[in-house]
């Protein structure tokens, strides 16, 4: 999570510490049909609507009455309409999918809102995690003809044709985010927002800036230069897959899959690509409320893909990957929550292995990778059938004490990291120095691993650590922790601190565009010494780097923005380095 500082003259942070919803899934909201082959039963928290669905609007606003502040609650939901027109104002809260079942985003038209709004005061959105919209055209009713996307961490927008404008805050602050695939008729206001990553996108026009913003593979992007604008631009995204996606066609369910694109792209995919279509019976879909580890490694082991339905899934043993095109997807931000010291889920060193749409969350025992993908010393080249992780989010803390010596590691080559956000709390149950204890948020050890939208917050030491060649990164926003007791705690050999992002000595080659590393030292007044950390050899090379002091104890901050260059953010506020 971010905390900023808000509008001038005023230096306190607003601090979020929420109590959980108490709530339970699926009270008084919804109530699950028959399962028939033609409709799997996805249980009761997962919506199924079309237009002629009664008292929509309704069931609607009890679910985001149950998860608009219930940011560690237990509630998980998706909210999912088939093919029409509707006309809705639809708020979306906490752990909410809202996501359209058409082959195109144009097939499902909501006249009206899909909207976040902020909870806390002085309309501050930097505590609006885990929300989404994907699949699905908007056109927005209010005045002005904009739609309201005021978010955080954790939150994206997918497959979204946005008819009029979108704006990304709500006037007050606000710390995200993702959009990818998506179209907007009008302009994009990012407003407040201090980061924001584009993929594959269009719009009329952009407006706003403030700390790091990329784009990438954008056909609109923005005007003006680094660092009088805080825009990195990217003319193509150099290889993806996208997401797979739930549809309803021909009166059935099937999933839509995408084939890798290994040439350089821009613009929209949905407008001339042609997916794969999976049908529901090659998946198995899981309930949380009957599933086991044992039943869903059973389910992979048989050659099933796993949909996962919205709820939080307690895990004895981890789940196991060991086929090459295998799709794990989650709906309603699935939660796969560990409870002794196994990791969440283990992927062998195969091709072509989907990872999306899933919350991972540290067990109190702790584990020593919370999600690992390939096995040490993978040697396999996947060039041309990369394995893919897209939206998923890694914790220790928040809802319930937890830990984890890493949080995600890669060790197969020719992975694409396609948003992620990898979170130590800084606030919530158990976010305490000595209780969710998270050495690093990312270790990479395969080669030629690139990622889209990377968040990583608060671990104790390095929060990325990269050892594999060939790697690139396209947009990075971390935050040092919160919450070391002394710089002597947080210190190794004679550096103070750890630098956020390190690229390790052996690596030769290496590259990254658009890195924000903040600092709010709350607890002791520490100077780190540097937010990135790399080997100065020709093949290593970085572009569009900024630190910023959010705020702290007085006389602390970051010395350095790369190594030893760049201005101190300890007087100053913000530091940059072409």
């Amino acid at each position: 999570m971010t905390f900023i500082q808000l509008p001038p003259l005023l230096l306190a942070l607003t601090l979020c510490v929420l109590a959980a919803c108490t709530t339970q899934p699926g009270d008084a909201i919804h109530t699950p049909a028959r399962a028939t082959a033609a409709a799997p039963d996805f249980g009761p928290t997962v919506i199924i609507a079309d237009p002629a669905t009664p008292n929509l609007q309704q069931r609607i606003n009890e679910i985001f009455a149950a998860q608009e502040k219930a940011q560690f609650g237990d509630g998980r939901y998706a909210i999912l309409f088939k093919p029409g027109n509707y006309n809705l104002d639809i708020p979306v809260g906490f752990y909410t999918q809202v996501a359209g079942l058409g082959g195109s985003p144009d097939d499902v038209h909501i006249n009206g809102a899909v909207r976040s709004n902020p909870f806390l005061a002085n309309r501050n959105a930097t505590c609006n995690f885990w929300r989404c919209i994907e699949n699905l055209s908007i056109t927005p009713s209010a005045t002005g003809g904009t739609n309201v996307w005021a978010v955080s961490q954790g939150a994206w927008l997918r497959r979204v044709h946005i008819k009029g404008n979108l704006a990304l805050s709500d006037g007050g602050w606000s710390s995200g985010g993702y959009l990818a695939d998506s179209r907007i008729d009008g302009h994009v206001d990012s407003g407040s927002q201090q980061q924001w990553f584009s993929r594959n996108a269009d719009w009329g026009t952009w407006k706003g800036a403030n700390w790091n913003m990329v784009f990438v593979g954008v056909i609109h992007p923005p005007a003006g230069a680094w660092p009088d604008k805080p825009y990195t631009v990217i003319d193509a995204t150099p290889v993806i897959r996208e997401k797979p996606y739930l549809c309803f066609e021909q009166g059935q369910y099937v999933v839509k899959v995408h084939a890798t694109n290994v040439a350089p792209s821009r613009g929209l995919t949905w407008d001339a690509a042609k997916p794969a279509t999976l049908p529901i019976d090659r998946f198995y879909i899981a309930r949380a409320d009957r599933d086991t580890a044992a039943t869903l490694n059973a389910a992979l082991e048989t050659g099933k893909h796993l949909l996962l339905t919205p709820g939080i899934y307690h895990l004895d043993a981890a789940l196991n990957v060991t086929r090459p095109d295998t799709i794990v997807l989650g709906l309603g931000y699935a939660t796969l929550a560990p409870t002794g010291t196994s990791a969440a889920l283990q992927v062998a060193d195969v091709g072509g292995v989907t990872i999306a749409g899933i919350l991972f969350e540290g067990s109190e025992a702790g584990t020593a990778s919370l999600v690992t993908i390939g096995e040490p010393g993978a040697k396999a080249s996947h060039a041309s059938n990369p394995t893919v992780i897209a939206d998923i989010t890694c914790r220790t803390g928040g809802p319930r004490p937890g830990r984890a010596e890493c949080m995600l590691t890669i060790n197969s080559n020719n992975v694409i990291i396609d948003h992620a956000w990898l979170w130590r709390a800084d606030h919530g149950e158990g976010a305490k120095w000595d209780v969710n204890t998270t050495r690093n948020g990312l270790i990479v050890n395969g080669s030629d691993v690139t990622s889209y939208g990377l968040f990583v917050e608060h671990q104790h030491e390095y929060q990325t650590i990269w050892n594999g060649n060939g790697g690139r990164v396209y947009f990075y926003q971390s935050e040092m922790p919160y919450d070391p007791p002394s710089a002597a705690a947080w210190s190794h050999g004679n550096t103070t601190g750890y630098a956020s992002y390190k690229v390790s000595d052996a690596v030769t080659t290496h590259e990254a565009w658009g890195l924000g590393v903040y600092s709010y030292f709350r607890d002791a007044a520490i100077v780190a010494d540097t937010a990135i950390e790399v080997p100065e050899v020709p093949g290593v090379k970085m572009h569009h780097m900024v630190t910023i002091r959010l705020n702290g104890l007085e006389n602390s901050g970051i010395a350095h923005v790369i190594n030893d260059r760049g201005e101190p953010v300890i007087h100053a506020r913000k530091a940059v380095v072409d």
